[in-house]
């Protein structure tokens, strides 16, 4: 915990200040070969990867039709790298190891850069903020950056929406998705599941059930959300009673339950009493590290 504190203490920099390097959205050269805003032009030889970055799988297709783009056109974007610590003349990629990737197989012999003095704080928000840009992105991986943002780096949904040009209900919406159990995030990674299939069944029970019984029977979207909603009502589910299945929870409620489970990083069930005012709220914690920071948030240590 106290880690966490001097990591968000120790961020010379804010997100929007760190957002205006990694402009993905900046048109191209005016001229084929010329690189926008470049420092200097770098001995690829000089460039190494971040061993820290985020972003693990780079696919041989993409990256050799990077590279034919990149013999026509030249590098457009430049990367944007730091000196590499205790060495001279050496420099580690922060943003842009897939056109460093691709300019090797391009066989260019220097390429454009951006030289930043980043501290390794700000080297892998830098990496997490380019990662969340990229168009090709699932919505688990997407999600996952969100939460690195947050949990590394103390932001806030509205301050990421902000910085970022999203809404802050599609970050909240994707956050959700990592409530669900792994198996199910991996059929959303892979393609099996779409992100919309998946939000319907984030409240249900069973959802690596429901997921696999959705896919094997081609459901839409909506066909989910009421294979879902009848799970409940099911006898052999473990929630299901009369008083919870006549009791159906508003869009309210619901809606708040996702808010509160994306913000915290764990899944929140709220229940109102039968009558009057009052109720319940249940988190669920699946680490000794999550009952910490939960111990901490109420106590004020955050």
């Amino acid at each position: 915990m106290s880690e966490k504190k001097e990591t968000r203490r120790g961020l010379g920099r804010g997100l929007s200040a760190l957002m205006a390097d990694v402009d993905l959205t900046a048109p191209a050269a005016s001229s084929a070969g010329q690189s926008r805003n470049a420092d200097r032009l770098v001995p690829i030889e000089q460039i190494q990867p971040n061993p820290d970055q985020p972003r693990r799988a780079f696919t041989q297709d993409q990256l050799q039709e990077l590279s034919e783009s990149i013999r026509t056109k030249g590098v457009l974007q430049p990367l944007i790298v730091r000196p590499k610590p205790g060495t001279d003349n050496q420099y580690e990629i922060v943003a842009g190891e897939r056109r460093w990737r691709a300019a090797q197989l391009a066989q260019l012999h220097e390429l454009p850069v951006i030289v930043r003095d980043y501290s390794d704080t700000e080297m892998l928000e830098v990496a997490i903020i380019e990662n969340i840009q990229r168009a090709d992105l699932t919505a688990i991986e997407e999600a996952a950056g969100y939460r690195q943002l947050m949990d590394r780096f103390g932001h806030t949904q509205e301050k990421l929406a902000e910085a970022l040009g999203k809404s802050r209900s599609h970050i909240a919406n994707l956050l959700r998705l990592l409530n669900l159990p792994e198996g199910v995030q991996n059929m959303v990674t892979s393609g099996t599941l779409s992100a919309g299939h998946a939000r319907a069944l984030i409240t249900a029970e069973d959802p690596m059930t429901l997921a696999k019984e959705v896919v094997g029977k081609g459901l839409s979207v909506r066909d989910t959300e009421k294979l879902a909603k009848a799970a409940l009502g099911r006898p052999d589910s473990p929630r299901s009673s009369p008083r919870r299945v006549a009791a159906e929870k508003d869009a309210d409620t619901r809606a708040l339950e996702g808010d509160l489970s994306a913000a915290l990083g764990m899944k929140v069930t709220i229940n109102h009493a039968s009558a009057g005012e009052g109720g319940e709220v249940t988190l669920r914690y699946h680490s000794l590290d999550q009952l910490d920071e939960i111990c901490a948030r109420l106590s004020g240590g955050h």
